[in-house]
């Protein structure tokens, strides 16, 4: 029921467009393993090997906590439509932020949106699909956009002083690298 793959292939690169949503799942050393559900127009395949991803500003930051310690992420998909299947993207990942080299290039991939925090960067090692049998059945309404309507409402240097407040540690109290040294 499942396969692996080396590289994504152009038809899995193309399911990966039609999701809606999909899942990044991120581990330290020790403590909390974190998953967390992405929308919006947030995610690049580059290659067969390499995917980008605009991570917004939320109430946690542990993605850039987990990968400062343990660069290991992986990026799930799974078809809630007619056809079921469940992909996952496995690599070694590094946080690119606003104030990082890479930044500029990267960003004009995605389109702009105000609370922008930092972009991951995925090196793909592995790439595995399975059935997705039991994955329910549901109907994309709309994306929400009261994360982009709170961004906005507050300016870049409000969105950066929530990051002070809110975003510089992890769960597990590690830093999250947010704010410049």
């Amino acid at each position: 029921m499942s396969e692996k793959f080396s590289e994504l292939s152009p038809t899995l690169t193309d399911f990966i467009g039609e999701q809606h949503i999909y899942f990044v799942g991120t581990a330290g050393a020790e403590g909390r393993v974190n998953v967390s559900p992405k929308g919006m127009d947030s995610l690049r395949i580059l290659g067969p090997n390499e995917a980008i991803w605009l991570n917004m500003t939320g109430s946690g930051n542990e993605t850039a906590a987990h990968v400062m310690e343990n660069q290991r992420m992986t990026i799930m998909f799974c078809s809630f439509g007619k056809q079921p299947l469940i992909l996952r993207l496995y690599g070694q990942a590094e946080v690119i932020h606003p104030r990082d080299a890479d930044w500029d290039q990267l960003i004009g991939e995605f389109p702009e949106y105000h609370g922008a925090r930092q972009i991951f960067r995925l090196a793909i090692d592995m790439v595995q699909t399975s059935c997705g049998y039991a994955v329910p059945h549901c109907d994309y309404k709309s994306e929400r956009v009261t994360l982009e309507k709170w961004a906005e409402k507050r300016g870049r240097e409000g969105v950066q002083d929530y990051w002070a407040q809110k975003n510089t540690l992890s769960l597990d109290g590690r830093q999250t690298g947010i704010l410049p040294e």
